[in-house]
């Protein structure tokens, strides 16, 4: 198999989560001669702006539409965080997004249990937490129409039925494959495009029969994630409130640095990108944790490139890699980023990787 895969390093600790993954990537490809991966490099986000102006660069996008899938390290940092710039680094990623059609946004929450002390939540509410969230990634308020006056400010949140059922049935698709319950999140009992998502998700959950739907209104689900989080299996809402709790779920896995994401389109390619931001506080210095991109390129193994076994294989090294307790000081740990991928390299290199098979 050859694949092309477009990478963008973007900012902050980007560079050096990104260097991670492909260079787990590269050791799948070695481990069998039938994989061959091209990679290349692409500015987003602040650096791009420096480079050129623009957060996405037209070359850029060309490169990423035309690859079979996208690894993103992060965007942003202090240099260009003035909210009333004309440019800012978002503005990147938002129309990358855009660009690729990538509206379904994966984002997976397990607790290991070597890390559940780092929770702020007891122990015993984190046994058996693995939930899947799908968030609705290139609608509502980010990409409505939006006014600004001296006087006031209009955010358009804005969606269609087509939009709303795409999402949805993805949501329905993954939660077959999982323990067939599906819970839609939305605001039904003030807002107009909630009560279009409530009845559209209704009716499109008529075509699963074998799945369990639950509606919560948005501010409960924000409670109810902290006090029963292993309730929950597949999650489905728009994208503001999408974007609010899966930042509140990652709390439950101890560390941002750990999770992963997937945005994916009606076709193979997607985007893959740790969850966490460019935190430029400890850019450079050797102490970001690289697992969130490593497990987001096991991501891009298994739903681009349809390489289940590798992307298993990927996960399995990260858990033996957390067993061994070779963390970064965001898992309490003193590992450096160059400490963790070697640890994750040697699990794949010697067979721990498979512990699970």
């Amino acid at each position: 198999m050859k694949a092309k895969i477009a990478v963008l390093p973007g900012d902050g600790i980007g560079p050096e989560v990104t260097a991670a993954a492909v260079a787990v990537l590269h050791a799948v490809a070695a481990s069998d001669g039938g994989y061959r991966f091209e990679f290349g490099e692409h500015p987003i986000g602040g650096a791009a702006i420096d480079a050129c102006g623009d957060p996405l660069p037209p070359q850029t996008l060309a490169a990423c539409t035309s690859a079979d899938a996208v690894l993103l390290g992060a965007v942003g940092g202090p240099k260009w965080s003035d909210p009333n710039a004309k440019v800012r680094p978002e503005q990147g990623l938002l129309a990358l997004r855009a660009g690729l059609g990538v509206f379904a946004n994966l984002r997976p929450v397990r607790v290991h249990p070597n890390l559940a002390t780092l929770s702020p939540l007891k122990n015993e509410k984190l046994r058996d937490v693995d939930m899947l969230f799908l968030r609705e990634l290139t609608g509502g308020a980010y990409f409505g129409a939006k006014t600004r006056t001296d006087l006031g400010a209009t955010d358009e949140c804005r969606y269609t039925v087509a939009e709303i059922e795409r999402v949805t049935r993805r949501a329905f698709e993954f939660a077959r494959l999982r323990r067939k319950r599906v819970t839609h999140v939305d605001k039904a009992n003030v807002l107009e495009t909630s009560r279009l998502w409530r009845s559209t998700v209704t009716r499109v959950a008529r075509e699963f029969p074998d799945v369990l739907l639950e509606h919560q209104l948005v501010d409960s689900m924000a409670m109810l994630l902290l006090t029963r989080p292993a309730a929950y299996d597949v999650i489905v809402t728009e994208n503001l409130f999408g974007d609010i709790l899966t930042d509140e779920a990652a709390a439950l896995a101890g560390s941002l640095g750990v999770l992963p994401s997937a945005s994916l389109g009606d076709g193979k390619a997607g985007l893959y990108e740790p969850i966490h931001g460019a935190a430029p506080d400890i850019a450079g210095k050797g102490l970001a944790n690289p697992l969130g991109a490593i497990l987001s390129a096991a991501l891009l193994l298994r739903h681009s490139l349809d390489l289940e076994h590798a992307a298993a294989d990927i996960e399995n090294a990260v858990v033996a890699t957390i067993e061994r307790g070779v963390l970064t000081p965001d898992l309490g740990g003193s590992a450096r980023t160059q400490d963790v991928t070697a640890a994750v390299l040697d699990a794949l290199g010697t067979g721990q990787c498979r512990i699970a098979a």
